[in-house]
């Protein structure tokens, strides 16, 4: 005997039934309609019954229902997915099988009066549009009766309502997935009047309300379809969500979910990212794929944070050629894996190297001549680079140097490059690496458009805040510290930073590589700062947890080099607009080509003679605005 969950696994997987099946029902039913038809004429006309007349006009009704099917494709919808739509389509078909019978009948019936001919046809119209309906509300009726019966064990979710949005597409696609019941929708500023495809809207206009419906409907997750309703009920429904112990779900973008996000079927769970987010930045597309298809495109640091996604990105827009450039073995071998799987007919080349050694990237440039170079390549741990600062400027500067230089000698048309808002003003050793690869960069450009130097190179940097969920970064760390048990550890407890997503990071790169025409910093609209200790609490609540009593909180003290507030890169004083609002361009000093090109030979010969004091005291030298916090280099900025 087939057990219940036996006849589900078979509704799961078989997603629709077979369309000539379908179609072939659909003729059965127009035929039975026709006959009742010709039926109800013999007897209201009291005519004799002639049975080739009947065969005659029943293999015309089934010819005339071929075509009106076949032409509206009443079949090949999904049926336990119809909608008023469909419905339409059915009665559309009735009557242009209605239509195709009049010459049909024309030829073969003479005896009988056209009165009663128009009362057939009428009768047969509307018991095949009855019929066809009546079929489909059985099969939907069905299916769902089996589903309800044995997904007891499935989660219940509702899926949360914002305005008059439609979900249907949300419910439809959760029900396929196998694990999740949807129980219906939920509104904070609605009332529970009405019901939307079939599923019951719940009203909760306040925490009282809200655990009523999750304690009676046994609800285990709310489902938010888009991040902007995220952020606006950050301090009303996700907090009942936290309060409650009701975990919350994210619906992937339509792009995620062709590129199959949904991972054994299952929906991701809210993230910290999506309560920090913000508008997304609107960039004109056309212009970015087109300034990039058919191009040769070098990405240094392919295997990061940063660079891995511009490839995901730039593996979308036709490029020609995409050159992985990186130093670590096992993230470049992923990352080729990945883009393999995903973009089978990219030609991608993983070239491990360092950007440090100029050789190896001499040979790169010389084999592939990429015409677009990404340079994300770079040091970028604070404490790390205050504790290795020659390492940081072998990297960061030097290595900067030699990819600017390259581009220039083997003629790509750009070079955009990854910079940090620490790049500002900056208080360590990272920061002011940074900026000195900024100045380079910049003054090069500078020093071709005045010609001055020979070359077509435009140089184009971009400035970052904070990069959510990167490598190394605070919420990684977060995370693993609350599935350890905790402490979380902040550093002090009135830190705050700016962040920013990994995909923001990207749009604005690319958008910054499209509008640049050269010698730019842009530098994106942060936003509002974020304090990093209500981070961490927040993070402890998504995760169930009550912070300070199941998880806590330490202040640990503010790490070497680390200041307790970044600049804020966009105000009007230090930026000038573009046509992007969430872009700017960043006012600063300029140097000249030829004036810095000593410096920049006496940091190699230092770095790489790893004379630390000489280094620092040389970066302090060339940036002034850099003045040590929490560090021993303290004592150099005294002098």
């Amino acid at each position: 005997m087939i057990s219940k969950r036996s006849i589900l696994k078979l509704l799961l997987n078989f997603k629709y039934l077979n369309r000539w099946i379908i179609f072939s029902s659909d003729l059965l039913f127009s035929g039975i309609s026709t006959a009742v038809a010709i039926l109800l004429v013999i007897y209201v006309s009291n005519c004799s019954f002639n049975l080739s007349i009947f065969m005659g006009v029943l293999a015309g009704s089934l010819a005339a229902s071929t075509l009106s099917f076949r032409l509206l494709g009443t079949y090949r919808g999904i049926i336990r997915h119809s909608t008023l739509v469909e419905t339409g389509r059915l009665a559309l078909s009735a009557l242009l099988k209605m239509f195709l019978l009049i010459p049909v009948l024309c030829m073969l019936v003479h005896t009988v009066d056209s009165r009663f001919c128009v009362i057939g046809l009428l009768a047969d119209c509307f018991i095949t549009f009855f019929l066809l309906v009546v079929t489909r509300v059985v099969m939907i009726t069905v299916y769902h009766y089996v589903i309800h019966s044995v997904s007891t064990s499935w989660d219940q979710v509702l899926i949360y309502m914002n305005g008059a949005e439609n979900n249907v597409f949300t419910s439809s696609l959760i029900s396929k997935l196998g694990r999740y019941q949807v129980a219906g929708y939920i509104s904070l500023d609605r009332d529970a009047s009405i019901r939307i495809a079939g599923y019951r809207l719940f009203s909760a206009k306040s925490y009282k309300e809200f655990t009523e419906v999750v304690q009676t409907r046994c609800i285990k997750y709310i489902l938010f379809t888009k991040q902007s309703d995220v952020l606006n009920e950050q301090d009303r429904l996700v907090r009942y969500c936290t309060k409650a112990k009701v975990r919350m779900l994210m619906l992937p973008s339509m792009d995620e979910l062709k590129n199959g996000k949904l991972v054994n079927r299952r929906i991701p769970e809210l993230r910290i990212e999506d309560l920090l987010g913000r508008d997304e930045i609107h960039i004109n597309m056309k212009e970015v794929v087109s300034e990039f298809t058919g191009k040769v495109v070098l990405v240094t640091g392919a295997a990061g944070s940063i660079g891995s996604e511009l490839c995901r990105q730039l593996a979308q827009m036709e490029v020609k050629q995409l050159v992985l450039f990186d130093s670590a073995e096992t993230p470049l071998h992923n990352l080729r894996l990945e883009l393999e799987k995903k973009f089978p007919k990219l030609d991608f080349v993983p070239v491990i190297g360092d950007v440090r050694i100029e050789k190896r990237l001499r040979i790169l440039f010389e084999k592939y001549h990429p015409q677009v170079v990404f340079h994300a390549a770079a040091y970028k741990h604070v404490p790390l680079m205050e504790e290795n600062p020659c390492e940081a400027v072998l990297v960061n500067v030097i290595g900067s140097r030699q990819v600017a230089d390259m581009a220039l000698e083997f003629g790509a048309e750009k070079m955009v490059m990854v910079s940090t808002d620490k790049a500002v003003n900056p208080t360590n050793v990272m920061g002011c690496s940074k900026r000195l690869a900024e100045i380079y960069v910049q003054s090069l450009g500078t020093a071709i458009r005045e010609g001055n130097v020979k070359g077509h190179t435009k140089y184009i940097t971009t400035r970052f805040g904070n990069v959510l969920g990167s490598n190394g970064s605070v919420i990684p760390r977060f995370k693993e510290q609350i599935e350890n048990g905790g402490p979380v550890t902040v550093t002090h407890p009135d830190i705050i930073r700016f962040f920013m997503t990994i995909p923001e990071a990207c749009r604005l790169v690319m958008e910054a590589a499209t509008m640049g025409k050269g010698n730019e910093i842009f530098v994106f609209e942060m936003g509002k700062a974020v304090k990093i200790v209500d981070l961490a609490t927040r993070m402890i609540e998504l995760a169930g947890y009550t912070p300070y009593e199941d998880i806590k909180i330490e202040f640990t003290g503010l790490r070497p080099g680390e200041k307790l507030y970044e600049e804020v890169l966009s105000n009007e004083e230090n930026t000038l607009p573009t046509d992007n609002k969430k872009i700017m361009i960043a006012k600063v000093r300029p140097y000249q080509y030829g004036d810095i090109l000593p410096t920049f030979t006496e940091f190699e010969t230092l770095s790489r003679g790893v004379e630390v004091m000489n280094t620092v005291k040389l970066m302090k030298a060339m940036v002034p605005e850099f003045k040590s916090k929490n560090s021993r280099f303290e004592a150099l900025d005294e002098k």
